[in-house]
């Protein structure tokens, strides 16, 4: 049971819990992937910090969506 921080602060950030599940999942799934390319462990859950930057602010919604509609690569359109 997540007890810090509150779901309640969290759902503040976030307009629902659905919307807070995905954007959590998908950053502490990068986050992982990170970690693992550099080589250097993490000092806590990927899970864990994910939802530390949501209650700090750092990761929003509005971000997020805007990191998935830039384009990939380097400046060239991506192919479906």
């Amino acid at each position: 049971m997540l007890l810090y921080p509150p779901i309640k602060d969290l759902l503040a950030q976030v307009p629902s819990r659905y919307m807070l599940v995905n954007l959590v999942a998908g950053r502490a799934r990068k986050l992982s992937s990170e970690a693992e390319v550099s080589g250097e462990p993490l000092e806590e859950k990927a899970v864990s910090l994910a939802i530390q930057e949501v209650a700090d602010g750092v990761l929003t919604l509005e971000a997020e969506e805007e990191a998935m509609e830039a384009p990939a690569g380097d400046g060239e359109e991506a192919v479906c």
